[in-house]
């Protein structure tokens, strides 16, 4: 991926999936969308009708361990729309979320994401925060990370 102007190894391991017409684009990379399997079916299905959202695909990014992470970053890519909802799902060992705010602000927010966690980014977040997954060395077991999303 792209990264400050640079060609880096994406410090994770993602797939794409969703309906056939949702190619996603960021940072260099470009995703093809894989076929829906019944299980993201299933919890794309649970949010939906528990929130009152819609979503045509699903990043999932596999954490194998501590090491793994997302930098600081707004999900704010045209194919999503100017104020996009994202529904987050954690699986596996609990790993820390940061917010920070993107308008000079030194405001911070840290939230654990336990399994079975889930997370609604709002309206309003992708254009006033930015979030990561930073690195914790310490950990040693693997985190499914499921982002539910709406491509236009």
């Amino acid at each position: 991926m792209k990264f400050g102007g640079k060609e880096v190894l994406v410090p994770r391991l993602q797939a794409w999936y969703g309906d056939t017409t949702t190619d996603y684009r960021y940072s260099g990379l470009r995703f093809t969308p894989l076929p829906w399997t019944p299980v993201l079916l299933d919890i794309k299905a649970e949010i939906e009708s528990n929130f009152g959202m819609h979503f045509n695909s699903v990043l999932l990014n596999y954490y194998r361990n501590g090491q793994d992470s997302v930098a600081w970053h707004s999900d704010k890519e045209a194919a999503l729309g100017p104020d996009p909802l994202i529904a987050s799902v954690s699986l596996g060992i609990e790993r820390k979320f940061d917010l920070k705010r993107r308008d000079g602000n030194k405001q911070k927010i840290s939230l654990g994401l336990a399994d079975g966690s889930l997370l609604i980014m709002g309206r309003g977040l992708q254009q006033h925060w930015s979030h990561q997954i930073p690195k914790q060395p310490w950990i040693t077991q693997p985190r499914i990370n499921l982002t539910f999303r709406f491509i236009h």
